[in-house]
């Protein structure tokens, strides 16, 4: 089970036959259940009272429980861990002995954060174990308003001339252990920290290092759009880069060819995967990290916002035995999201389920997941034609990419399985086009295929700043509007404010285009009608369109004409 790795604490007592299995399953299902921290899980059970937890911990360390229960920590005590660095470690110095700083950790089992920690502070740290509400406490009382302000890292780093003057070796010598030493360097471990905890903090979904010939630039992407931090120093693009590197295991060594890797990083009791690839370019590495935080992700499909015949229809559509269903809308319009939470909801003990994907963005527990790897061939149509001997009854895709990936989709979809994919294409009528396109003869499309969902994703009004306006004559003519066709419906758009980072939008939220394919379609996709024919007879049997689903987030008050506009 995904939560063994997950609580090294539940594993350590089952090790040590503190619990029997029966009592183990029931923790396990509880923490999967409300995700409930296991350490108090043991205490409410009343398996293990709180004493005899922390000493576990502690023998199995080798080290003390010690109490922060009225315990007064000095500020000079507090001044040897950053602000940022104890709410990302989620530690609290206790006491500082023969220059040996004693430190109680809220997970003192994660291995290796001590000797992070140590290198960050340039000290010898020494773990404690204590309570983790009493850790918790501590690190709101005192560092609760401090928050090491991202200028004074950059000031710092600008007026050290150590490192760079170790750049301008580097690039001259090109030596991997220099640059390795380089990007373990405190102060640059210290910001590259600093930045994804900054990124995490306002919700980015990438975060993008880009240098150029007088400058390196670091943008966060918020809700689909791009925001500047203050620029560091140029010479820091080498050692923040490496030190990227360096954290997803990828050769620090090779600047002249694209990589790609994996970050598994915790922030405070979060944790969060990064997807990172490199960019080699004129003036040096271009690096953008996705940030897959699955704290933010809620996979149940009443949160995303369907209209109601959208999720009346996508809910049954997943229970039916056998077909294709597909998502479909530009990169990062959340399709991956709607077929996650798709496959949460027929996730069940009597159902097999397999996915192959490109890459895993999210570990579902009780869903086989596939990592396709062209490099290594293993591509979506080897993945698929072993998927047809693995006795499955749901198949996810993550893109029909090509006609042999289709092909095998609409085979499996004809011996009984259900198929669920994406594929890029503008609008829900395109899909049907674009898979003929490939080479999909349109009868097997017309007699698989059930419905085709097209999405995007437009930015949420700010609720804090949100104001009603009176829309001008050619904001109304953008949406093919009239005066008279408006009635008593109010616009709105946000002012901006400090909740929103004065943008005056906070979120996003979908907006769908369901295209339902019945005997009428059917006939018309073995015709190989074109688009704009399947179009106009979808909308004259109904279908709402993505412009007709963005006029009712206006009028509801969600978003604004600008967003509306730019998406369909």
């Amino acid at each position: 089970m995904a939560d063994e790795v997950h609580s090294p604490l539940l594993a350590l007592i089952k090790d040590q036959a503190m619990l029997d299995d029966l009592q183990y399953e029931e923790v396990v299902s509880e923490h999967k259940r409300g995700g409930t921290p296991v350490i108090q899980i043991l205490q409410d059970f009343g398996i293990m009272d709180l004493d005899a937890i922390l000493q576990t911990m502690a023998n199995h360390l080798g080290t003390e429980v010690v109490s922060l229960a009225g315990r007064d920590l000095k500020p000079d005590l507090l001044g040897l861990i950053p602000a940022n660095t104890a709410k990302m470690y989620q530690c609290v110095p206790v006491d500082s002995q023969n220059g040996v700083l004693r430190v109680a950790f809220a997970e003192p089992l994660d291995p290796g954060r001590t000797d992070e920690l140590a290198f960050v502070v340039k000290r010898d740290v020494q773990l404690v174990v204590a309570d983790p509400n009493e850790i918790h406490k501590a690190i709101e009382k005192y560092y609760g308003e401090e928050n090491a302000d991202f200028s004074d890292i950059l000031k710092q780093l600008g007026e050290d001339e150590d490192i760079a003057k170790e750049v301008e070796q580097i690039e001259d010598i090109d030596d991997e252990a220099v640059v390795a030493g380089l990007a373990n360097e405190a102060p640059i471990v210290r910001f590259v920290n600093l930045v994804l905890l900054q990124a995490v903090q306002d919700r980015a979904s990438d975060i993008h290092f880009e240098p150029f010939e007088t400058e390196f630039r670091i943008r966060y992407r918020v809700d689909g759009a791009l925001y500047e931090m203050s620029p560091p120093p140029k010479h820091l693009a080498l050692p923040v880069v490496s030190r990227i590197k360096v954290m997803a295991n990828l050769n620090i060594s090779e600047r002249r060819l694209p990589q790609d890797g994996r970050i598994a990083y915790t922030i405070g009791k979060r944790g969060i995967d990064l997807r990172v690839s490199t960019l080699p370019t004129q003036f040096g590495e271009s690096v953008v990290l996705r940030v897959l935080d699955r704290n933010a992700v809620n996979l149940e499909l009443e949160t995303l916002g369907f209209p109601k015949d959208v999720y009346d229809f996508v809910t049954e559509v997943i229970q039916r035995p056998n077909g294709i269903f597909v998502v479909t809308g530009p990169t990062g319009c959340g399709k991956t999201t709607t077929l996650y939470s798709c496959l949460r909801r027929v996730n069940a003990i009597d159902t097999k389920l397999l996915t192959a994907e490109d890459p895993v963005e999210f570990d579902i527990d009780g869903i086989m997941q596939v990592a396709i790897n062209d490099a290594l061939g293993m591509t979506f149509g080897k993945a698929l034609r072993s998927f047809l001997r693995q006795d499955p009854d749901i198949i996810m895709v993550g893109e029909m990419r090509d006609l042999e990936t289709a092909q095998i989709a609409v085979q499996a979809s004809l011996t009984g399985h259900l198929v669920l994919s994406t594929l890029h294409t503008n609008d829900a009528p395109g899909a049907v086009t674009r898979l003929i396109d490939m080479g999909t003869e349109p009868f097997l499309i017309s007699s698989t295929l059930m419905g085709v969902l097209a999405q995007r994703l437009v930015r949420r009004i700010c609720k804090n700043c949100k104001t009603p306006f009176e829309p001008t004559e050619s904001q109304l003519a953008m949406l093919n509007l009239s005066p008279h066709d408006l009635g008593d419906k109010v616009f709105y758009y946000g002012r901006g404010c400090q909740n929103c980072n004065d943008t005056g939008y906070k979120g996003r939220k979908g907006i769908y285009e369901l295209l339902v394919v019945n005997d009428t379609l059917r006939s018309l996709i073995t015709e190989r009608a074109p688009t704009v024919v399947v179009r106009q007879k979808a909308v004259e049997m109904g279908m709402v369109t993505l412009r007709e689903d963005g006029l009712r987030s206006i009028f509801e008050g969600d978003t604004t004409v600008e967003e509306v506009v730019k998406y369909t």
